[in-house]
């Protein structure tokens, strides 16, 4: 028998009897006297043959780092083909070992990795179950906050016009100027590729017509939304994550307050209303950045311009962009509630509803703009 280790620090004695070689703990086996212990399991490991017992009788004291040595001894012993078994473990060490067990497979081969097209199918898989199960969720705060405009409407006093008009004001006011701003941009940038590719056939008065329809019907209200679903949604989602995550959407209820009434609702209204008011200053932004573009860069003087795009727009052609805009700016702001009530108990969930209620924000108002051009292209409108 050798004896190795000390009283004080893990012990572990390793003998032969009758071709079974029994390794016997013993001491304390926890964090502070395993330290130096992992010479003796490697020498205990190549001595082994046969078959191997070994007893836990003499182990004083044993925690989940000695339980992983243990563990790790066996496996180790178990992928040289010997046979082991333990003995004498107390009712805490059979705990611990099998808590480790349950918690690191150290024989185990790494995984095969599946096929690519299996995986690509349970990812699209995933994503429309958590597609479905977010549309359920927009529906469910879409009727919370139907309902508490009804309950407003039958009792006024209800309605938080303070907030609604905060949020207005947030939402709406203090965006003007980067919303007229882009869309002066992107008006001047249409009519600039306009005269320079229509000047090869003559034809630079067309350019009114291309400036007045793509920024009355489509530029204006997407650029909107998607600035808004970046500026204002993203707020949105990170104040009522913040508020999940401490609790103070647990303490409105607590208090008999609906976190949607009170919270979500007076958010949504503000997007619905402040979005068509900044369609229609993003429309007139991008018809005058239009109106220059082509004064400075193709010679068309502004009352040309106009007289042309009188000819060119009507009523009808601003009304398709105005028409749209509520529609997109409910969506904005039912995703932005959404992923901030998804929001757990952590910075990174914050972040990460941040950055999805942004993305899926700026997609379905792309794919809700499709959906409605195809819409008035059906009724010629």
């Amino acid at each position: 028998m050798a004896d190795i280790g000390t009283v004080s620090q893990a012990t572990l004695d390793l003998q032969t009897v009758d071709g079974e070689t029994r390794i016997v703990a013993g001491g304390p086996w926890i964090i502070a006297t395993v330290s130096g212990i992992e010479p003796q399991i490697a020498r205990a490991i190549r001595a082994a043959t046969g078959t191997v017992a070994i007893d836990l009788s003499a182990v004083q004291r044993i925690d989940t780092s000695g339980a992983w040595l243990i563990r790790r001894l066996e496996a180790e012993l178990q992928q040289k083909g010997i046979a082991v078994t333990l003995a004498g473990a107390s009712e805490n060490a059979v705990r611990l070992l099998a808590a480790v067990e349950r918690g690191q497979d150290f024989g185990a081969e790494a995984p095969r990795r599946r096929p690519m097209f299996l995986e690509l199918l349970e990812r699209l898989g995933q994503s429309t179950a958590s597609a479905g199960h977010d549309f359920v969720q927009a529906m469910a705060i879409l009727g919370g906050v139907v309902g508490g405009l009804i309950r407003g409407a039958t009792r006024p006093s209800r309605l938080r016009f303070t907030s609604i008009i905060y949020h207005l004001d947030r939402t709406g006011l203090q965006a003007v100027p980067i919303i007229a701003l882009i869309s002066f941009l992107i008006g001047g940038i249409v009519a600039q590729q306009g005269v320079f590719q229509l000047s090869f056939f003559g034809a630079e008065d067309f350019v009114v017509d291309l400036v007045g329809i793509l920024v009355l019907r489509e530029l204006g209200v997407l650029l909107t939304a998607i600035l808004l679903a970046g500026r204002s949604g993203s707020a949105y989602t990170a104040e009522i994550g913040s508020m999940k995550m401490r609790e103070e959407l647990d303490a409105l209820k607590v208090i008999g307050l609906d976190p949607i009434e009170v919270l979500i609702m007076p958010r949504i209204v503000a997007l619905v209303i402040a979005l068509p008011l900044l369609t229609f200053v993003a429309d007139m932004s991008g018809l005058i950045g239009g109106a220059f573009v082509a004064f400075v860069y193709g010679d068309m003087p502004f009352e040309r311009f106009i007289l042309l795009l009188r000819d060119a727009v009507d009523m009808s052609t601003l009304m398709v962009g105005l028409i749209k805009a509520p529609f997109m700016g409910l969506i904005v702001g039912l995703i932005a509630a959404n992923e901030g009530l998804n929001v757990q108990g952590s910075s990174e969930s914050l972040g990460r509803q941040t950055t999805a209620s942004v993305v899926k924000s700026i997609f379905m108002v792309i794919v809700a703009d499709g959906i409605f051009a195809i819409f008035f292209a059906a009724i010629d409108y």
